[in-house]
Parts: structure tokens; sequence; C-alpha cells
């Protein structure tokens, strides 16, 4: 199944999806996992510098998670429709930020 988005930093990589959608899913966010989020908030920091790419529902070139994902450089999509309905945590998933394509594997 693909979705997809702007993408807004290059690269591509694989990895499992953890949503963000309040402080305890921040604090139990693992090192190299895919962090998905409505949007990204400077108390997202610690997780977003841990994670292997970011995909948010908002956003767009100029947006936060653009800037920090280009930074750091990792692959990041914004403006994902629906991706906190479509994701869920555990989902194994390719991000390539060059096509703006997330692709979940079965």
């Amino acid at each position: 199944m693909e979705i997809s988005g702007l993408g807004v930093s290059k690269g591509r990589v694989k990895g499992i999806v953890k949503i963000i959608t309040d402080k305890e899913s921040i604090e139990t966010f693992t090192e190299g996992n895919i962090l998905i989020a409505k949007n990204v908030s400077p108390g997202m920091v610690i997780a977003i510098s841990n994670a292997r790419a970011i995909i948010t529902e908002f956003g767009g070139m100029n947006s936060h998670p653009a800037i920090l994902s280009r930074e750091l450089g990792i692959p990041a999509v914004v403006g994902v429709k629906d991706v906190l309905n479509i994701l869920k945590d555990g989902d194994e998933v390719e991000v390539d930020g060059d096509a703006g394509i997330i692709t979940r594997r079965s």
C-alpha cells in the first residue's frame, strides 16, 4: 500500500512506525523508529533527533518538520492526509523523501 504527501527532505529508509500524539508516546519513542505526528512541536525534539524519518499530516516545504528533517539529514514527508488513521504503531514502512511516498510493507 502506498500513500503520498510532499517530500521535503531527501532520502529513503525503512523502519517501524511510532505515532506521537502526547507526552507519553514521546517518552516511549525508540531510536530508529519512523516518527508520525499530526504536526511536530518543540516538545518532540528528543524523539525527532532519534527518528529514522518524519511523516506528518500537516506541513509544507518551509514547515517546522521540513526544516528540522533537513537539518538532521533524515527523510521526511509532510502533508500526508489521514496518515494517523492509515498507519498504526508497529507497521513496517519505507519512506521515500525524494518522491514523497510512504509504502507500508505487508
